[in-house]
């Protein structure tokens, strides 16, 4: 780890310690190596801290909107967390074979479906690029689901602590024989969502609050070495 990384690190955990009581034990379920790709809904507030810096040492990466990229302190965070800038609404081919090449790595590749934080912590539709990273990468999928991060900006003006919830399910791949369509993508990553909705409370499943309309005909969860 180098200074950067390790200092934002040490940062964190001590801020977030203070501002948090983490309900987070499932994380000792996360493989210690070997490529991953974690899926989780999006409130955007503190989930991202939090597993970048809990699932160390794995090498973590994920994307981050490349305007973000601009802003200098934001480089230098994203920077040493080894994030992926995209462009947001269109095809970004690099940063899909970037993403490729750090699961290639053996690093663990964060993804929110949704495609950008909910305010609310419902979740919202899931958008289908992530079925295209997940397609060609092969790699294992691990749902993460999380709530309570919400709020945390509301506690934090009120100098009140937040109560963050972790759930950490079972991992799987997709299953397809053929061409994926476009409305195939869409399936497929509303199933993935609905392993995340499934260990949600149900007030926070929004978008995936009836689970059992979703098939799971794409996904297989009992993985061979």
């Amino acid at each position: 780890m180098n200074f950067s990384k390790w200092f934002i690190t040490t940062i964190l955990r001590i801020y977030l310690r203070l501002t948090t009581r983490l309900d987070a034990a499932e994380l000792s379920k996360v493989p210690m190596q070997g490529p991953l790709i974690v899926i989780s809904n999006h409130t955007g507030q503190i989930e991202v801290p939090f597993l970048a810096t809990l699932l160390q040492p794995r090498k973590i990466s994920g994307w981050g909107k490349a305007e973000a990229f601009d802003n200098w302190f934001l480089h230098w965070v994203f920077g040493a967390w080894d994030l992926i800038p995209v462009r947001r609404g269109e095809a970004d081919m690099k940063a899909l074979k970037d993403a490729l090449r750090a699961l290639e790595n053996g690093y663990i590749f964060g993804v929110a479906p949704e495609g950008t934080r909910n305010k609310t912590g419902r979740s919202a539709r899931a958008h289908p690029g992530t079925v295209i990273l997940v397609a060609r990468s092969g790699a294992p999928i691990l749902p993460v689901a999380h709530w309570g991060g919400e709020v945390f900006l509301k506690n934090l003006k009120r100098f009140r602590r937040t109560d963050f919830h972790v759930r950490v399910g079972e991992p799987f791949k997709i299953q397809v024989d053929g061409r994926v369509t476009a409305e195939m993508r869409q399936e497929i990553v509303d199933e993935m969502m609905v392993r995340i909705a499934s260990m949600l409370p149900e007030e926070y499943r929004g978008e995936y609050s009836d689970i059992n309309k979703y098939s799971q005909k794409f996904l297989v969860t009992h993985l061979t070495q």
